[in-house]
């Protein structure tokens, strides 16, 4: 991704923000229900999946999401051979309580629940990740699109840390993909 590319995500995030706020609004308020939070539920309940691109996502919070400092997060995927295909997951978005957000993280494979991709594989599908959908809500799809190619650079390194976390544990990959004490591999607090 050219510099030129990370510069324009950088302003594309900070435009869907300043519009969501002009409105009242913001990337947790278009995100979630107005009837409350369930922790561990989907939002939307069935995930965003661009058929186009084969990019999806969804949004959920857990028990602890308060204690590391932020509301929730986004968990960013990328079908690469159409919906019926593994879900490769790229990263996942921590935001606060306002939508801002917080972190980028990996996930050990059992997280998510997806097929395992190597950082080799899963970082030349980063620039697939391209949400481009009025449903749920056309800003959000844009911001988190603009956030994945805002920081790419750094998600390739976190996913390369990720592999390089596995692969320090010493144990077979197929033991260690399902060991629960392992759960985000790799962070970027911003």
């Amino acid at each position: 991704m050219s510099e030129e590319a990370r510069q324009r995500a950088a302003q594309e995030m900070v435009y869907c923000e300043q519009i969501l706020a002009k409105s009242g609004t913001g990337i947790l308020l278009r995100t979630l229900p107005a009837q409350g939070l369930v922790t561990w539920k989907h939002y939307p309940e069935k995930d965003v999946y661009d058929a186009a691109s084969g990019a999806q996502w969804y949004y959920h919070c857990h028990d602890d999401s308060a204690t590391l400092g932020e509301h929730g997060h986004f968990h960013c995927f990328v079908r690469p051979d159409g919906k019926d295909s593994p879900a490769c997951h790229l990263i996942a978005v921590g935001v606060d309580g306002n939508g801002r957000l917080k972190r980028l993280f990996t996930v050990n494979q059992w997280v998510t629940g997806s097929q395992w991709f190597d950082a080799a594989t899963t970082n030349p599908l980063l620039e697939r990740f391209n949400v481009e959908l009025a449903t749920p809500d056309y800003l959000v799809n844009r911001w988190l699109t603009a956030v994945l190619t805002r920081y790419e650079p750094e998600i390739i390194t976190l996913n390369l840390s990720r592999d390089e976390a596995l692969r320090a544990t010493g144990k077979p990959l197929s033991e260690v993909l399902e060991d629960r004490s392992l759960e985000v591999l790799s962070e970027l607090v911003l």
